[in-house]
């Protein structure tokens, strides 16, 4: 291969289609493999016992205190993302993670259409998080957890969770839960560029020798230029990501 330049990227080997094709036909049955493994994976989950969770729990929507029990909006099954929240601090400050994870979510007609919910439980205070919704132009159902309710919920884990919870009648029961890299069931992006040739472009990822790599995974994979990276979209379309937390003296909020 032709060595090329720090500003240029190195290139997969150049090859004729039908050998491409074949070393495409070797890896598929290593997918196939991979699928299969994911689908007995799932069958696991289904046979999971369950936990019982208090029906009454409190959270806070746009009306004030709802019940865990109504978040199900009369369906059967409730799936529920607990977003970071940093009280206080601005748009730009807010949980790069879970902002990439929330902003994938959109068309919920699928999970309902499957007897299933979904909604955002937030950490932080109602009327501050859900300007942050109201700024990115998220359409989910959000609540936010009050201080009581986060021992009953959290159950000592950490918000950033991902958790599936099932309905019998008046009875609330928690069936599974996982972070960290499992949270990327939420986010597609990460599927599709597994599937291009220079992938992630993350520094823990194992690629050939000048295959372009830029990002940490602390936080940086998600963001640009001092921000969640889906918040620029959302200033250039002219979103005001004024949270109220701005104190007396410090610089305004992009309008």
């Amino acid at each position: 291969m032709t060595e090329r330049s720090a500003a240029r990227p190195a290139l997969p080997q150049i090859t004729d289609r039908q050998a491409w094709q074949a070393r495409i036909d070797e890896l598929r049955l290593k997918e196939k493999a991979h699928t299969r493994a994911g689908d007995a994976l799932a069958a696991e989950r289904r046979r999971l016992p369950m936990v019982e969770v208090d029906p009454r729990t409190p959270l806070i929507g746009s009306g004030g205190p709802v019940p865990l029990i109504d978040v199900f909006d009369g369906r059967s099954q409730l799936i529920a993302y607990f977003q970071m929240w940093h009280t206080g601090r601005p748009a730009a400050e807010q949980c790069v993670g879970c902002t990439f994870s929330t902003s994938h979510i959109n068309e919920l007609s699928y999970l309902h259409s499957r007897d299933v919910s979904y909604a955002t439980f937030c950490q932080g205070p109602y009327e501050e998080s859900s300007r942050y919704r109201d700024f990115m132009g998220w359409t989910i159902p959000w609540y936010s957890v009050p201080p009581e309710s986060v021992d009953r919920l959290v159950a000592g884990r950490h918000f950033g969770i991902l958790v599936s919870y099932l309905r019998d009648g008046d009875q609330v029961y928690e069936t599974y839960w996982t972070t960290g890299r499992g949270n990327e069931v939420m986010a597609p992006s990460y599927g599709l560029l597994d599937r291009t040739a220079y992938g992630r472009q993350e520094f823990w990822e194992d690629s050939p020798p000048g295959w372009p790599q830029h990002w940490d995974s602390l936080g940086g994979q998600f963001s640009q230029d001092g921000r969640p990276t889906a918040q620029w979209s959302r200033l250039k379309a002219g979103h005001d990501d004024d949270l109220g937390t701005s104190p007396a003296g410090h610089p305004p909020h992009h309008h």
